[in-house]
């Protein structure tokens, strides 16, 4: 028993199980606008474990995948798989059971989002195949989040509003953006192992102002979002801090210097997605 715990708290610290942080606060967003207010608690539930369950699955199968180039790249070689201290007949365990779990408690929602649940653990799978592949995996990896929102609104509601799409699209943008900036730090190891990425396609400096035109795309979006839904100033306010928070994301790292990359990625990512759904539930929840 001491053992298998200590296997699945190495699998979680090598997944980053807290960073589910960045994709919930959206799909909880999706699910208010749907229910125009709270949705009922069993609902929430199960969206929560739908979510958790779904990209724990997904990253343990990309750290499976890339177990073989996480051992050649200096960033990632001391991970538990390519340093040998998790076998991989574990983690493809940890992936199956997390499948499952996606699986049933997209069952326990509705009809509709039980039979979405393959296609969507497809596309989160296929992921770890993409840098293989093509040059904008990170966009990829931008659906992968983005079908948060609109999955939490047919969890909600049983169907889909084409509304809902332009919250996954801004998350897609925004997503891809930061992936495309975190990317940067592998450039020369991605050269070396013939994988695929904006920096190795277009270089870091283009890179970066890529990664700019991602996240205005994603404001744009999230302005025109307040539009559709009728939302008031607060919302209003949620962009401006998201706008606030990216610009500054961008000021703190630089093509030659991605020394403060993990501030950059993971604490303010953190704050971007907390903040707008702090201030989008809020607008929903005092006028409507």
């Amino acid at each position: 028993m001491g053992n298998l715990l200590k296997n699945i708290r190495l699998t979680l610290e090598m997944i980053k199980w807290e960073h589910s942080i960045f994709a919930l606060p959206f799909a909880l967003t999706g699910a208010v606008l749907a229910a125009r207010g709270w949705p009922r608690l069993a609902v929430l539930f199960w969206i929560v474990v739908c979510m958790v369950s779904a990209r724990t699955a997904a990253m343990a199968f990309n750290r499976l995948v890339d177990a073989r180039l996480d051992a050649g790249n200096p960033r990632t070689s001391m991970r538990a798989l390519p340093a040998g201290r998790l076998s991989t007949g574990f983690v493809a365990g940890f992936v199956v059971i997390f499948a499952a779990i996606f699986l049933a408690a997209a069952a326990m929602l509705n009809r509709l989002a039980l039979e979405l649940a393959p296609l969507t653990l497809v596309i989160l799978l296929a992921y770890s195949y993409m840098k293989r592949v093509t040059r904008w995996s990170h966009l990829v990896l931008g659906v992968s989040l983005g079908i948060a929102p609109s999955a939490s609104w047919i969890a909600v509601r049983g169907s889909l509003d084409a509304r809902i799409i332009v919250l996954s699209a801004a998350v897609m943008l925004w997503v891809g953006g930061f992936d495309v900036l975190y990317a940067c730090q592998d450039f020369d190891h991605d050269r070396v192992a013939g994988l695929n990425s904006v920096p190795q396609a277009f270089g870091l400096e283009p890179a970066f102002w890529i990664a700019r035109a991602m996240h205005a795309g994603m404001l744009c979006l999230l302005f025109w979002l307040v539009r559709l839904f009728g939302l008031g100033p607060t919302a209003m306010a949620g962009v401006a801090t998201v706008g606030a928070l990216l610009l500054y994301e961008h000021s703190i790292i630089f093509p030659r210097d991605l020394r403060r990359m993990n501030a950059a990625f993971f604490t303010l990512n953190g704050l971007i997605s907390i903040a707008f759904f702090c201030f989008f539930a809020a607008d929903v929840l005092l006028h409507h």
